[in-house]
């Protein structure tokens, strides 16, 4: 799928192993124009490594979404290197550590809880109202999902919740934005060995499960999710918008 000449803004690069990684680097080889965002300066370093392996000239610019400010200034700094954007990811998550693990009731905060829907979802609509102005027509937001928004994984506790909201952001985003031709949808991804996943409790034990029942008898790659990234954002989804593609080789329709 060609990309050629398309400006992809990139949200929530953490290390080589993210899916966010994966994206940039599926849609480097297909032509497009790369941003990369970083939260902070102990991940700049990251991001800079990875933006050495793509193609091209790669912007950098810091943005903690927990900002409003950040966010403004990402949108000023894209704004000033190249007027305006074709495709936005949003690959940002948090929730703190102590919420991802034993009784959800017993340990859910109210802190927790703002927290959590706050970077998980409310950033990702957030990016939609300061850059919807220099998104251009034909234009694509795309963001991460996964299983735990409708379904108990455990220990994924709050984060769970917060997906659901991020889900339906996608279809409420997707039909505020359609007026303006700008298409928004979902991967809900399958259980991956990234860093964030790294704070759930007993991961292994779901990576196992997973695979065990998967229709496909494995787990899913970045790759994978980077390639059906690449299908929403190009022209060959042009009648996709408001949805949530599973892509956990079909995990998602498993019964017990």
């Amino acid at each position: 799928m060609n990309l050629k000449n398309k400006k992809v803004l990139i949200i929530g690069v953490a290390s080589k192993r993210s899916i966010a990684a994966s994206i940039a680097q599926v849609f480097s080889q297909n032509g497009a124009e790369i941003a990369l965002t970083y939260q902070n300066e102990k991940l700049k370093s990251r991001v800079e490594g990875i933006a050495d392996e793509l193609e091209g000239e790669i912007l950098i610019h810091p943005c903690d979404l927990a900002k409003d400010k950040d966010i403004v200034d990402l949108k000023e700094f894209i704004k000033d290197k190249w007027s305006n954007v074709d495709i936005i990811i949003h690959s940002a998550a948090f929730a703190p550590r102590e919420l991802l693990n034993g009784d959800f009731v017993d340990n859910i905060t109210r802190e927790g809880f703002q927290i959590a829907h706050d970077i998980s979802s409310y950033t990702f609509v957030a990016l939609a109202k300061e850059f919807s102005e220099i998104i251009n027509p034909n234009g694509s937001m795309l963001t991460l999902s996964y299983l735990g928004s409708e379904r108990v994984i455990k220990n994924y506790n709050v984060m769970g919740l917060a997906k659901a909201s991020l889900e339906a952001n996608v279809r409420y985003m997707s039909h505020s934005l359609g007026h303006k031709n700008i298409r928004v949808n979902g991967i809900s991804a399958g259980p991956i060995k990234t860093l964030a996943a790294a704070g759930i409790s007993g991961f292994n034990e779901i990576l196992k499960h997973v695979e065990d029942k998967s229709a496909l008898k494995r787990n899913v790659t970045t790759v994978e999710v980077a390639n059906t990234a690449l299908f929403l954002a190009s022209e060959l989804s042009s009648g996709i918008t408001g949805q949530i593609i599973y892509v956990d080789c079909g995990f998602n329709i498993s019964g017990v």
